[in-house]
């Protein structure tokens, strides 16, 4: 009889999740929804080459370099802690970089396992401190910040005797082959082919316009595509999860969550290495300046990208697409009238704007109050 009643009224766990609810579960939502607004207002708003191919590497660029450590700052957020001296560790391990090639003279390759051996002893001892004092990782990171900002003007002016920027970078890794991976745009034979069939636009001089894909696209892609992955297909996807929504919880079920934590702060740290490397080889300098804020914009874009504050709930593609929407307001300004100096103001509206709709959602969905 009780197989019946179930099956005649239906066991509420074989019941089908209507598709709309679905949806609105998803932490990027929000930032999708905002990417749909930004781009139809610039596509009123702006010259109608913001939309070009040059006009999408252009501001696609300034967004990869954003994005990767945003969606570091998403892992870390869904893992239920913070990293606030994300900006600061891009320039420390630009120094570090830095360094390594025009102090010590290590080749490329060892300058960058360098780089981001120290950058992850740095994220571990972030994690270790918040785990063993139980203190909040927004205090040990924001002390963290000024730390390893101090520590690159130091180490800046003990390496040229007296600046605060280090030249010469791009001389010492002239044609290496391991540097081209961090540096420069990708496929440009491909586009040189598709130039030559008039499929894109060029110059006068038969020149494409656009080269290739910047490489830090390339990284972009790759490690939205990875840290999704992770997230939805794996187990270390779960035990971030559970370690951001509920620590004890996912203690008692057996979920090593210091370790996930530790290596979360080690991430983050890593992926601020990695804008490190790509700003330095391209730029082919480094300077105590670089990343100034950055931790900010990082988490701003998180947050957009539907990470909770309190943990437990977010996306990689959620960030992924706040990174692009702060890429696309930041260069599409200057394809419109409009001061550039409103920038700030939809950094913060964003921020607002993505919490409130983010909260309201949730409730709606689980019926809280």
């Amino acid at each position: 009889m009780t197989t019946t009643t179930m099956t005649a009224g239906g066991d509420e766990r074989l019941k089908q999740t209507p598709f709309i609810t679905r949806l609105m579960r998803r932490p990027e939502l929000g930032a999708a929804a905002g990417l749909i607004l930004i781009i139809i207002f610039f596509s009123f708003a702006a010259s109608g080459t913001m939309f070009s191919l040059a006009g999408v590497v252009t501001f696609m660029s300034p967004a990869a370099q954003l994005g990767i450590l945003a969606i570091g700052a998403a892992l870390l957020m869904i893992g239920g802690e913070f990293d606030l001296s994300v900006g600061s560790m891009v320039a420390f391990a630009g120094l570090i970089f830095g360094i390594a090639l025009a102090v010590v003279g290590l080749p490329p390759i060892l300058a960058i396992i360098a780089t981001f051996v120290v950058a992850a002893a740095f994220g571990a001892l972030n994690g270790t401190i918040v785990l063993k004092t139980g203190l909040p990782s927004f205090i040990v990171t924001l002390a963290f910040l000024f730390i390893l900002r101090g520590m690159t003007l130091v180490g800046l002016k003990w390496a040229t005797g007296g600046s605060t920027q280090l030249r010469g970078i791009k001389d010492l890794i002239e044609d290496d082959p391991i540097a081209e991976l961090f540096r420069g745009d990708a496929f440009t034979g491909l586009f040189a082919w598709m130039a030559e069939q008039g499929w894109i636009e060029t110059f006068k001089s038969g020149k494409p316009k656009v080269e290739g894909i910047p490489v830090e696209v390339l990284w972009f892609l790759a490690i939205a595509a990875l840290a999704t992955w992770v997230l939805l297909r794996t187990r270390v996807g779960n035990w971030i999860f559970a370690s951001g929504g509920d620590a004890n919880a996912a203690r008692n079920s057996g979920v090593p969550v210091n370790r996930v934590k530790t290596a979360l702060f080690m991430t983050t740290a890593c992926c601020a290495a990695l804008v490190a490397i790509l700003t330095v080889l391209d730029a082919g300098s480094t300077d105590a300046r670089r990343g100034f804020q950055k931790e900010f914009e990082a988490i701003i874009a998180a947050v957009i990208g539907g990470c909770l504050l309190t943990g437990g709930y977010g996306s990689a593609i959620g960030a992924f697409f706040g990174a692009v929407i702060f890429g696309m307001v930041a260069i599409g300004l200057t394809y419109t009238d409009i001061d550039q100096d409103w920038y700030l103001v939809f950094l913060g509206m964003m921020l607002l704007g993505a919490v409130l709709f983010n909260n309201v959602i949730r409730r709606r969905v689980t019926g809280e109050r």
